[in-house]
């Protein structure tokens, strides 16, 4: 499998450049919302930790070719994807410093960090080029872009009028999530594997090592994290808003 030459500089600088936005809107959130510098400290730095160090796993599993299979051998990828976003969901609705950090950041930063999903389009410059099926490039790549350029027009409204884009809000998180499995599924249907369901050519080989592999191992559980975060927001807000409503007209 040839690998061309500038997916290596795209792909780990496009991670680099996700990772630095969601810690530096981290970091400014909890300062606007005045935690305590101790705890902003100690929440900054573990969230660094969690997420560098899954990083760093995420190279290492990769480079050693745990994810890469052939037609003979059963698929691991799908623990990689799952794990991280099972573990996430469960720190959004159970961890009370998660619902802290959730409550601190702004759901127009929520939703409009995720700009960088339009990246995707290298979906389409590699299927262009032959190394990705029609099947899997152009729904992820077109999904992808489409939801990344939404992503700070979507947050610019809630910013503005929280009440009434809320809906808009909602919309473009469970399109966001739909995108991801749509991606996810047509990768998985055309990588060789033991259960491979679908003979395609070009393969999605390349989504299984790396540079390539960070993208379904590391980005895409990490945007849905973000887009479960955003929503558990949303449902907490409109929650607090209408039981102070109720207390109101008591």
């Amino acid at each position: 499998m040839t690998i061309p030459a500038y997916l290596p500089y795209f792909v780990f600088a496009g991670s680099a450049a996700t990772l630095f936005a969601i810690l530096y809107g981290l970091h400014r959130s909890l300062v606007e919302a005045k935690w305590h510098a101790a705890d902003r400290a100690r929440t900054f730095r573990i969230s660094s930790v969690i997420l560098l160090g899954w990083l760093a796993v995420t190279v290492g599993l990769g480079a050693f070719g745990v994810y890469h299979v052939d037609s003979t051998e059963v698929p691991t990828i799908q623990y990689a994807i799952l794990l991280p976003i099972v573990i996430g969901a469960l720190l959004i609705w159970l961890s009370e410093t998660a619902k802290r950090v959730i409550a601190a950041v702004p759901q127009s930063w929520l939703v409009g960090v995720q700009l960088y999903r339009a990246l995707g389009v290298i979906f389409l410059i590699l299927y262009a080029i032959g190394k990705l099926p029609a099947l899997f490039a152009w729904p992820a790549g077109i999904g992808d872009i489409a939801i990344g350029l939404l992503a700070p027009i979507v947050g610019l409204a809630y910013a503005r009028a929280p009440h009434k884009a809320a809906s808009l809000v909602a919309g473009w998180n469970v399109f966001g999530i739909l995108d991801l499995m749509i991606a996810v599924g047509t990768g998985f249907a055309t990588a060789p594997s033991l259960i491979q369901p679908i003979e395609v050519t070009p393969t999605s080989d390349l989504m299984t090592v790396l540079p390539m592999v960070l993208i379904p191992v590391y980005l895409v559980p990490l945007s849905i994290v973000l887009h479960l975060a955003s929503l558990a927001k949303l449902r907490r807000e409109a929650a607090a808003s209408n039981g102070f409503g109720r207390i109101v007209t008591a």
